[in-house]
């Protein structure tokens, strides 16, 4: 009994810290989207933000250096983002592709020139890094609380405050918006640099918390996961927030289960158990992004009226 529960707490936690990431991407990519504005960017910035959040914390020796350079780092995309699609109107699936790859090229490019190892960064410390608070076999850093809290914060601000009013309102009926005499432009690059934040955070989670520093391309593909979720929950914080808790248990099912061995198969490939979060995005797009209503306006540039 006590080996079971034992097993479940720590795929709880492992579940958990898993999730974190996704569940703060997912909750910054909610503000945008809400507001109209696609962002396929996510995968960007918080590749970006690992890449600064351990770079400070190496250099300077403070992990909460680090998640603000992170931070920062992001908000820098964000704002990337919003001045090719809100003031430039330029096409947002565009945008956040360029954003993608400009954060996979720039990092590798930068990590080479400041540390000379491969685009990496050097290896962090104990005291560089964000370490578990209470339970040391759980990986539970503050930001996994701060990832919880995000959920009802967001819920909140999105469906009782009148700056979430004014958001949704915005991403559904933006000429309605702008008729009562509120800045379109001023909301959108508002909720884009909630964005940013969140994925910041997200991004700084991942190479100073989970990890112990910054590698290539670190991130592999958990802004898609997150984005995939968010769809999957129909832009609804805690639908959102259930999607990510399961693509996080898969992934913690499937690091456990590796090397596997199937009785008349063999060992099952490390390979398949890695494809499967992956796997289960494209089932759930294919299965559910028709059901699926986004809000009116998203990824409609808004041309203000004279």
């Amino acid at each position: 009994m006590d080996e079971a529960l034992s097993i479940v707490f720590l795929m709880s936690a492992a579940t958990l810290r898993v999730a974190t990431p996704l569940i703060l991407c997912a909750m910054g990519g909610l503000f945008s989207e809400k507001s109209g504005i696609i962002d396929v960017g996510l995968e960007g910035k918080m590749l970006m933000a690992a890449f600064f959040a351990a770079a400070t914390a190496s250099v300077t020796g403070s992990p909460w250096a680090g998640v603000g350079a992170g931070v920062i780092a992001a908000e820098v995309l964000a704002l990337l983002h919003g001045f090719a699609c809100i003031t430039h109107r330029g096409n947002q699936v565009v945008s956040g592709v360029a954003l993608n790859i400009l954060a996979a090229g720039l990092t590798v490019v930068l990590g080479n020139a400041w540390f000379k190892q491969g685009g990496l960064t050097p290896a962090l410390t104990a005291k560089e890094r964000l370490m578990p608070l209470v339970f040391p076999n759980a990986g539970d850093s503050i930001l996994v609380y701060v990832a919880l809290l995000s959920v009802p914060i967001t819920w909140w601000l999105v469906g009782r405050t009148r700056f979430g009013l004014r958001l949704r309102a915005v991403g559904e009926m933006p000429l309605a918006v702008d008729a009562a005499g509120i800045s379109v432009a001023g909301l959108r690059y508002r909720a884009v640099l909630l964005c940013g934040l969140f994925a910041g955070l997200a991004g700084s989670y991942i190479a100073i918390a989970q990890n112990a520093g910054f590698t290539r391309d670190m991130t592999a593909g958990q802004g898609f996961i997150a984005l995939a979720a968010l769809i999957f929950g129909k832009w609804r914080p805690f639908s959102a927030f259930g999607a990510c808790l399961m693509f996080g248990l898969l992934d913690a099912v499937a690091i456990r289960l590796q090397g596997l061995k199937v009785p008349g198969i063999g060992e099952v490939p490390v390979q398949l158990f890695q494809a499967l979060p992956y796997l289960l995005t494209m089932f759930l797009l294919a299965g559910f992004i028709g059901r699926a209503v986004a809000p009116r306006a998203i990824g409609v540039p808004y041309t203000k009226e004279h």
